[in-house]
């Protein structure tokens, strides 16, 4: 499944590229609407962060209301997304809820009709997205609900190869 959604995100980022919009956001919204049915989440369990200010900060691309309401400061001590930058190794935590990180971040309204009562995120694959070698950014695939269980199924070895791949595919996007 995922590499067939890796086909349609290839064609989508080369397509806006082709027309001159790269990472606007609707290509955005279309981007992490393939990922997120590739990793069978929904579209707010998808992350997508450039690294930006001379590789100072992590800002968020996507979700695209996240885009106004902050960054995460490379100096941070507890973000996976900080530490999947800085470390260039991707990561599957499934037991997140219980891990001490910056909670800010779940508490925004994103509008999301199914997630309402705003579920805290209780598994994470976090993947750094590198180009030539540089870390461009960072994608994240979560799974939200009340508990472990009810936010559905472990992230597998096989998920999180397939985020490494999808992540290849972003970090190009990017670096364009």
């Amino acid at each position: 499944m995922a590499a067939a959604a890796n086909v349609e995100l290839n064609r989508i980022l080369d397509e806006a590229a082709k027309n001159g919009k790269g990472l606007a956001n609707e290509v955005l919204e279309k981007a992490a609407a393939e990922i997120s049915k590739a990793f069978s989440v929904k579209s707010d369990e998808v992350a997508i962060f450039q690294l930006i200010q001379n590789g100072n900060v992590l800002a968020f691309l996507f979700p695209i209301k996240l885009q106004k309401v902050g960054s995460i400061p490379m100096t941070n001590t507890v973000s996976l997304a900080v530490r999947t930058a800085r470390e260039k190794r991707p990561e599957a935590i499934n037991s997140f809820a219980t891990q001490k990180h910056p909670t800010v971040f779940e508490a925004v309204d994103l509008g999301v009709e199914h997630n309402k009562e705003k579920n805290p995120i209780q598994k994470i694959m976090s993947a750094p997205l590198i180009a030539d070698g540089k870390v461009m950014g960072v994608v994240q695939i979560s799974r939200k609900g009340k508990n472990g269980p009810a936010s559905g199924p472990d992230f597998t070895i096989k998920d999180l190869t397939a985020l490494m791949a999808t992540a290849g595919i972003l970090a190009k996007a990017l670096k364009k």
